[in-house]
């Protein structure tokens, strides 16, 4: 019912930024509390950062603190997630998810079962 479609992914040096975009398909995007993770290779896919319907509310990893920031803009049906001083350690496919049914706090936002939709992923490497 909801595609996404992640871009904005590619090769960055340690210390640089990148900023992923994840277009969704469909009228009901505001519904929608959306989410980010990455899967680095041989690992589980983690979280990495969400944000509430509104926009008004941010969730973020303890590993990307202070350094990615999540947003979105409704009116574009596009989630955002701004990733400054990358680290090697952030090389991984990251992973936009759409959740209809997610609540307000942080174990729920940051739960990958949670979330309804996903999309294809974007490779992010980081070289150091």
């Amino acid at each position: 019912q909801v595609q996404l479609v992640e871009s904005g992914g590619g090769l960055v040096q340690a210390g640089g930024s990148l900023r992923l975009s994840c277009a969704a398909s469909g009228r009901t995007f505001s519904n929608y509390f959306m989410g980010w993770f990455r899967q680095a290779p041989g690992k589980e896919r983690e979280f990495v950062a969400a944000i509430s319907r509104s926009g008004s509310s941010t969730y973020y990893a303890d590993s990307v603190k202070g350094r990615f920031t999540i947003s979105r803009d409704n009116a574009k049906n596009t989630v955002y997630l701004q990733m400054n001083s990358l680290k090697p350690e952030d090389t991984a496919v990251y992973y936009c998810a759409a959740g209809r049914n997610i609540l307000g706090y942080s174990d729920d936002a940051s739960s990958r079962t949670r979330y309804d939709y996903w999309g294809q992923g974007t490779q992010v490497t980081v070289s150091s």
